[in-house]
């Protein structure tokens, strides 16, 4: 279908309003004689005379008249609509689709959230846990949430988080069972409750370093989960050792429901960036959430 070029019709609606060529023109930031000229171009391809001009006035003819009455209310919803368009964009709306590992969605993103979501009712933030380094663009998310080093170099990536470090720990009871290691290779006496992450492909080993020197710890243990929560709770009951986010696990070390060992072989490493595509593609929600969530350090 061939589309026209509506730009003279909404010409000839503000003449035909104001009845007079120079009001209109000022209007419409042309010269009256380029918009008399626009207004004869239309009656010619419509074959019509919609204006009766004399030296004092300007009025419309039945045929103007009966066009002004179709297309005004028209014009009047396209710029009601336009209105409604800006308000959006000063205040962003829509779905924001995020995939995120548990312990980011618990530790950096809902905090977060908290503070985000009141002051923006019509946005709403959709987090999906997964433990894979999921393919943001082919699985329809708008962006995804890992740790500094997994991130590709073609994403956009935004720190979110400081610097991280992960603890070994166990409940006293455990220990009075078993002697407290000293050494990364001393785990081997100890039932560990491990994580499995697709990611990995199969158990997740712990990573401990010390003075430059780099250890991967594949303890053997009863227990295997891919969830935080259930980590927590089996090393509070006793069954095991674990190695788990710091953040998650101070509170029970303050209180003495649990007991860190290898501290020294637990170094910082870069936190949780947010990261998505292009910026070209970044929706008003999911930049305005990007900037909320960036960390600054303090």
């Amino acid at each position: 279908m061939r589309m026209e070029n509506f730009n003279d019709l909404a010409a000839f609606a503000v003449v035909a309003k104001e009845r007079s060529f120079t009001r209109a023109a000022a209007q419409l930031r042309v010269s009256p004689s380029a918009l008399s000229q626009t207004i004869r171009n239309l009656e010619e391809r419509l074959g019509l005379r919609l204006l009766a001009r004399t030296t004092r006035s300007v009025a419309s003819t039945e045929a103007g008249e009966r066009l002004l009455r179709t297309i005004a209310p028209r014009f009047e919803e396209i710029e009601a609509e336009l209105a409604a368009l800006s308000e959006l964009r000063d205040k962003p709306a829509g779905t924001v689709r995020i995939t995120a590992g548990e312990h980011a969605a618990i530790s950096a993103l809902q905090p977060a959230l908290k503070r985000f979501l009141p002051d923006y009712p019509d946005i709403q933030v959709e987090i999906i846990v997964d433990y894979g380094l999921t393919d943001i663009v082919a699985e329809g998310f708008d962006a995804g949430v890992r740790m500094g080093e997994q991130v590709a170099k073609d994403m956009i990536a935004v720190p979110i988080g400081p610097q991280m470090r992960m603890a070994v720990v166990a409940s006293p009871a455990y220990f009075e069972r078993y002697p407290p290691p000293k050494t990364p290779q001393d785990m081997t006496a100890h039932k560990c409750i491990n994580t499995r992450l697709p990611t990995y492909g199969g158990v997740f080993s712990w990573g401990l370093e010390k003075k430059g020197r780099e250890v991967k710890v594949r303890g053997e243990g009863q227990l295997i989960f891919n969830s935080l929560a259930m980590r927590l709770s089996s090393t509070l009951d006793g069954l095991g050792v674990t190695y788990m986010p710091e953040d998650q696990v101070l509170p029970y070390i303050a209180d003495g429901r649990l007991v860190r060992v290898l501290e020294d072989w637990c170094p910082f490493f870069p936190g949780y960036h947010l990261y998505y595509p292009s910026r070209r593609q970044q929706s008003p929600a999911l930049a305005l959430l990007a900037d909320f969530l960036r960390y600054r350090s303090r």
